[in-house]
């Protein structure tokens, strides 16, 4: 993440808590990256220098319609201003990092070889909570390439439990005893 999208979401985020409109900011950031992703022409016509900075301005006004608060409209308006569009998905991140650590939310993403039962989900929240001492958002992904097991990504470091890294432990182990 650069440090423009870390002082620009940042900044954001302060504006927002201060108003106390932290989470509906979020949930309206995250609607627009989900319309940039879905949508990448978009994002290359407001960073697109040969349309002056009112007309992308104006786009961002047309696009959105009014649908989300002034602060999100008016922060869009500001990357355009800036040249800075294509920051806005660590923007995003930024903000939610700082939102996160205010309100106590730690995001979790469990990687196993098969979908999860709700109630093991249920339980592996519970447990992570007690664990952490926060609240948790866990995000589940399915690769059936781990073979079994369950591999937690959290706060940058990584629960490695999975049949597919025992195997590879097991393997480089075995690699540098015969050689």
């Amino acid at each position: 993440m650069t440090d423009l999208a870390r002082t620009y979401g940042g900044s954001l985020y302060e504006l927002a808590a201060e108003e106390k409109l932290g989470g509906r900011i979020l949930a309206e950031l995250d609607a627009c990256a989900k319309i940039f992703a879905e949508n990448p022409e978009y994002t290359k016509l407001l960073s697109t220098p040969s349309i002056t900075k009112e007309e992308r301005r104006n786009a961002v006004d047309e696009s959105l319609g009014g649908s989300v608060h002034p602060y999100v409209a008016g922060f869009l308006k500001l990357l355009v201003d800036r040249g800075a569009v294509r920051e806005f998905p660590d923007c995003v991140r930024a903000y939610r990092e700082r939102y996160n650590e205010d309100n106590g939310i730690l995001e979790v993403t469990a990687y196993t070889a098969v979908e999860m039962k709700p109630e093991t989900e249920k339980r592996l929240v519970e447990k992570l909570a007690r664990v952490f001492g926060k609240r948790i958002k866990l995000r589940t992904v399915v690769d059936p390439s781990l073979l079994g097991g369950m591999r937690l990504e959290c706060g940058g470091k990584r629960i490695d439990g999975t049949v597919r890294d025992r195997l590879d432990r097991i393997g480089r182990g075995l690699r540098e005893t015969v050689l």
